[in-house]
């Protein structure tokens, strides 16, 4: 069961969430430092980390969807929005259509991982990029409820990678971040860059999140299976706010025209 927008929101509003999403983006941005003229889309629940790319600029594109399970919020707030909510199995975009994924909070709660991912597959252009930030299963970060990387199902680097590689995907990068420890607490909080360079150098592996950067595999594509065969049909969007998104009912919409952020 995945974890309720407006909790995922509150955390990323704390300071404990914010620095966190601090030292994630980091690490993004050094996996991926030039995004001239690229399309980014994110899912799951990716605006602390596409936000800076927003700010920065020169990407072509940039947009975030939300599984309908989750819910979603008209995000960014008072300016155009880039936010959909969707069904996870049955993507609503075109083959190949995005340069680069980021998949945050994703992995971890769903009960369809083949078939997100080989949604993600399809969707990613040929030459494209996908970065996946999922709970390491050896950090503190993953024993805890402050934060939404303490629920759901926690990964090793070996096993995310198996992962990707089974879903045609090669794994490129695996990399750690987010060493500070999930309080709230004053001093951890402020010394997070402190803390962060030297787990970097001294703990590695131990770490609150794992970040991999992989490639698409297009030389071994295997039939869909059943399970994978079951996403058929019509690819839509639910508008936020639309009931629809509880029983998962696909309804067609473009990810900007979503009613204004109410929170």
């Amino acid at each position: 069961m995945r974890t309720d927008i407006s909790l995922m929101k509150a955390f990323y509003e704390n300071a404990l969430g914010q620095a966190a999403a601090r030292q994630i983006a980091r690490r993004v941005e050094t996996l991926w430092p030039n995004l001239k003229g690229e399309t980014v889309m994110g899912f799951g629940y990716t605006p602390p980390i596409l936000e800076p790319i927003l700010i920065k600029a020169g990407a072509g594109r940039v947009m975030s969807l939300m599984p309908a399970e989750q819910g979603g919020w008209a995000w960014p707030t008072g300016k155009k929005c880039l936010n959909a909510v969707t069904n996870e199995t049955n993507l609503p975009l075109p083959d190949r259509s995005i340069d680069r994924i980021i998949l945050m909070h994703a992995l971890e709660d769903t009960s369809a991982e083949p078939v997100l991912l080989r949604e993600t597959w399809r969707v990613l252009a040929d030459s494209g990029r996908l970065i996946v930030i999922a709970a390491n299963r050896r950090g503190l970060w993953c024993r805890t409820d402050n934060s939404p990387f303490g629920h759901g199902r926690p990964y090793s680097l070996k096993q995310l990678t198996k992962t990707l590689e089974q879903s045609l995907f090669n794994v490129e990068h695996g990399v750690y971040a987010l060493y500070q420890p999930p309080s709230n607490r004053t001093l951890p909080l402020w010394s997070s860059d402190t803390l962060e360079k030297f787990g970097h150098r001294w703990l590695e592996g131990f770490s609150g999140v794992i970040i991999v950067d992989a490639t698409k595999s297009i030389y071994g594509l295997a039939p869909r299976n059943r399970a994978l065969a079951s996403a058929s049909g019509k690819r839509g969007m639910i508008p936020i706010g639309d009931n629809r998104h509880q029983n998962n009912t696909p309804a067609s919409t473009d990810p900007c025209n979503l009613p204004p952020n109410r929170s």
